[in-house]
């Protein structure tokens, strides 16, 4: 039963205490990064290979930046959402590679979009309505697709502890939220919304404010899977213990668990 995880790292050269103890406890089978904020030179891939895991990297200096660890093989790796080129898109946000033989994940670092009333809002509708081609073409092939990542929108307001606080912000308006769904209606089921039916459940804490002691959070990581893969699900979830933990970034990880493919 293959287990893949997503987490946004805000910085990997930060964070890598945190993420190698992460994958000795855990050791999902596949683990989605995003933020990594680092070159592809500079991304510690020894370390993490000392792990068993191969790596596939797609990063980009000082900001954004994904990768994919696999311990079950890693193959047929794509860097950049497709559509960027001709809008002259170079920002470090998609990773995707085939796993395992047979199951296709992509790395996910959709943009905030923040201030709403800024040319960034328009862009990250843009980069919405660029995945949701390329998440439709994705249903064409005979494989399991699992599309997990940072996508920066709070589906619905049980996604966010304060919804009417949030209410104009660009992970929480309707624009974003129609995409979202948009999504959604092709097909793709939201892995955790499925397991968890009830408002709460959080991946994200604000470093101000004390919004992880008061578990002021927000639901912004999602891993969404195709039909094929949904037809596996087992369970998901969203481990909480390494934000508690010292220096931690603001998300922690969320995984799921895929019985294996009955046509393997």
């Amino acid at each position: 039963m293959p287990t893949i995880a997503t987490w946004n790292v805000n910085s990997i050269k930060v964070r890598l205490p945190a993420v190698l103890g992460w994958l000795a406890r855990a050791r999902p089978d596949v683990v989605l990064l995003q933020e990594i904020k680092t070159v592809d030179d500079g991304f510690p891939r020894l370390e993490i290979e000392d792990q068993g895991y191969q790596c596939a990297v797609h990063g980009q200096k000082s900001y954004n930046g994904v990768a994919i660890l696999s311990r079950v093989g890693l193959e047929d790796v794509s860097r950049g959402l497709p559509g960027g080129e001709a809008e002259g898109d170079d920002q470090a946000r998609y990773i995707e590679a085939v796993v395992g033989g047979t199951l296709r994940v992509a790395s996910i670092y959709l943009p905030n979009g923040n201030p709403s009333d800024s040319p960034k809002f328009p862009y990250k509708l843009a980069w919405m309505e660029r995945l949701r081609a390329h998440a439709a073409r994705l249903l064409t092939l005979d494989e399991a697709v699992v599309l997990g990542g940072d996508y920066n929108v709070c589906p619905t307001d049980g996604d966010v502890y304060n919804p009417e606080g949030w209410r104009d912000d660009a992970l929480c308006r309707p624009e974003s939220r129609e995409r979202f769904r948009a999504l959604l209606h092709l097909g793709y089921w939201d892995a955790v919304a499925v397991r968890y039916p009830r408002p709460g459940v959080f991946t994200y804490w604000d470093y101000q404010g004390g919004a992880w002691q008061k578990d002021n959070g927000l639901r912004i990581d999602h891993l969404l899977l195709s039909p094929l893969a949904a037809d596996r699900l087992d369970d998901a979830g969203v481990d909480r213990v390494p934000r508690g933990e010292p220096k931690a970034s603001d998300h922690t990880p969320v995984w799921v668990r895929l019985r294996d493919d009955p046509r393997a």
